[in-house]
């Protein structure tokens, strides 16, 4: 599966974005999915995930604002990120994985990735 990410870019403070990411391939619906996080000088990390069932993972600190959701009718996995802040500053990567049955928290698990999107957030 090819994943595409879009949707990034600069916003201010307490600002929304909705981040997108298109798939191409194999079902969509037969993925689990997530969108990692790497801020400069850091490690990437699981934002959130979602399985083929629709349960949702959430990182502590993005819960209450950033909300995962896939529509496999379109193949586009969103990530909708409110009441941003500017450590939400990151590349945002979405991907996928064939190990579908729970939800896959861990990067190595993931076998494909979208290219990434900036979101800069300003104060």
């Amino acid at each position: 599966v090819q994943l595409q990410a879009s949707g990034g870019g600069l916003v201010q403070a307490g600002g929304s974005l909705r981040l997108s990411c298109a798939a191409s391939g194999r079902t969509f619906s037969s993925y689990g999915l997530g969108w990692f996080r790497q801020a400069p000088g850091k490690e990437r990390e699981l934002v959130a995930a979602i399985s083929t069932y629709g349960s949702t993972y959430y990182l502590d600190s993005v819960k209450g604002r950033f909300t995962i959701s896939r529509d496999n009718a379109k193949n586009t996995l969103y990530l909708q990120m409110n009441s941003l802040k500017p450590e939400h500053t990151a590349v945002y990567y979405c991907a996928a994985t064939t190990k579908a049955w729970s939800l896959r928290l861990l990067r190595s698990e993931y076998d494909y990735w979208g290219q990434g999107t900036l979101v800069t957030v300003s104060s």
